[in-house]
């Protein structure tokens, strides 16, 4: 199986496509939403809230950590969620331009 070659891409097409992925599953949105509306959120808190088990829960917890849009702050035993604003407004950012730079044409093909 061939390498992704991500390093032939720059560090923008890389994050914008790392946002994208993280994303792109409903149940990672609906963690987003949650820790919108609550600011913060314990992983059993967010469990409660969704369909889904403990453990598929935290594995889109990673997802969505890795992609830098949330951190995970340890209390106890309890890992608390929210939003890194610093990486949100900077997804935001590149996710804007990405898809602002299409301009309607009255022909394609």
């Amino acid at each position: 199986m061939g390498t992704a070659k991500t390093e032939e891409f720059t560090v923008k097409d890389n994050k914008i496509a790392r946002y994208a992925k993280a994303l792109a599953h409903p149940a990672r949105i609906a963690i987003l939403q949650l820790l919108i509306k609550k600011q913060a959120c314990v992983c059993g808190d967010i469990v409660e809230q969704l369909p889904l088990s403990q453990s598929t829960v935290s594995q889109h917890l990673k997802e969505l950590k890795e992609a830098g849009i949330i951190t995970g702050d340890i209390d106890g035993t309890k890992v608390c969620y929210c939003i890194d604003e610093k990486e949100w407004m900077l997804a935001k950012s590149y996710l804007d331009t990405f898809f602002s730079a299409y301009k309607n044409k009255t022909k394609c093909c």
